[in-house]
């Protein structure tokens, strides 16, 4: 059940995505109140069941994509899969899906076509280098999307390889933006009455948080390198060891913090030193400056640095493992919530993303099975009738 002060209570979505992009924005929206139907192959389900890491045959990161969500096994290769889908959509607000551009013009599914039988429909696409352009055939997943956007060329060190993260990042960052184009454009429809077509290529997003390094090259001829835990904007700034072994972030990213640092590390006499005194030189001069920061965080243990910081009101913050975060009340109040009734639990998971007035959020009570809620979306909410669907399961149409 959807609380009635969620913003998006009353929309439908049905998610035709697979793996993380997709299935990001399907719970972004079912996160403020949408009713999200997955349609999922009938013999295997969203790929993503299958991904490590697992805990007695449940997917980690599928559980926390999808909890809240209705399954309903249909497979789409097949007319009367298709069929039935069509059915769906009548009934729905969006549509999300990330097949490869062209699939769902192949199958006369098309924004155009949904759009002329579905009035005011909203339909999301998300795929790795969108509908339109030279690569919009090419597959792609966040890997590719974090090489292409330029992402893994900044991330490391100077001496190590490009890296991709070890999670899906880039996946992340366009189902988020995915459902922040639908949430646009299902506002665009109170407004208008028209519905939208919302194109998301996995590695725009990302592009788009890097966009410093491509006005860098047209404006200066100079490619941005990696920096490892400094920045190339500001300094000091990184990741630090203290003396107890312990790691903390520090960000002297603007004058007035660099200042109190110097204050902090009991160094007033660098804020009127002329190699320190303002960020471009402390960037002209970042190496020895580090090696000073360095020193004095290994000096004492962790706490004893993050009290000093925090007493001179310096952004800082201790490097946190999963128990680290688990453990911390400010986390415990806000951020995590329980995702209870599945086999990996009960389990704590991030929540939403933001919080609005007057809307505590959604519960997560279990993970569907592989088309669990088939009969009752298609017999109950559509009105097909048991025979049909004994003859549709029979034919591996749905699932039985």
């Amino acid at each position: 059940m959807t609380s009635s002060t969620a913003p998006l209570a009353g929309i439908r979505v049905i998610e035709l995505g697979s793996m993380y992009a997709a299935p990001t924005a399907g719970r972004m929206l079912r996160d403020f109140g949408a009713d999200v139907i997955k349609v999922e192959d009938p013999a295997q389900g969203d790929f993503a069941r299958q991904w490590q890491p697992a805990h007695e045959g449940m997917a980690m990161g599928f559980a926390r994509l999808n909890s809240g969500k209705r399954s309903v096994g249909i497979d789409m290769r097949q007319e009367d899969g298709r069929a039935i889908v069509n059915q769906l959509i009548h009934g729905a607000d969006v549509v999300i899906e990330n097949f490869r551009p062209g699939r769902m013009e192949a199958w006369g599914m098309s924004f155009k076509d949904l759009a002329q039988k579905h009035s005011g429909l909203v339909m999301t696409r998300v795929s790795g280098f969108g509908q339109t352009g030279p690569y919009r055939e090419r597959p792609g997943f966040g890997t590719v999307a974090e090489t292409a956007s330029g992402y893994a060329f900044l991330n490391g060190w100077p001496h190590t390889p490009p890296t991709s993260p070890p999670f899906g990042f880039a996946d992340s960052i366009a189902g988020i933006a995915a459902a922040f184009g639908t949430s646009m454009a299902l506002f665009r429809r109170e407004v208008t009455g028209l519905g939208s077509e919302v194109d998301i290529a996995l590695y725009e997003p990302l592009m788009f948080i890097l966009g410093d390094a491509l006005i860098n090259y047209t404006s200066t001829g100079e490619i941005m390198k990696r920096h490892g835990n400094t920045s190339g904007a500001a300094s000091p700034r990184g990741i630090y060891e203290a003396g107890d072994g312990g790691w903390l972030a520090i960000a002297a990213s603007n004058q007035g913090i660099a200042m109190r640092l110097f204050d902090a590390m009991e160094r007033s006499d660098l804020k009127t030193d002329e190699r320190y005194a303002t960020n471009t030189a402390r960037m002209t001069n970042n190496a020895v400056l580090q090696q000073i920061v360095i020193d004095w965080v290994g000096s004492r243990p962790r706490d004893e640095v993050l009290a000093i910081l925090d007493r001179f009101e310096v952004v800082a913050a201790a490097v946190n493992d999963s128990s680290d975060i688990v453990s911390d009340p400010h986390f415990a109040e806000r951020t995590l919530v329980e995702l209870a009734n599945t086999v990996l639990g009960p389990v704590m998971m991030p929540g939403p993303i933001l919080h609005l007035q007057d809307y505590d959020g959604p519960t997560y009570d279990g993970v569907p099975s592989v088309g669990e809620h088939t009969a009752e979306v298609l017999g109950d909410e559509l009105g097909i009738a048991a025979e049909r669907l004994a003859e549709l399961a029979a034919s591996a149409v749905i699932s039985g």
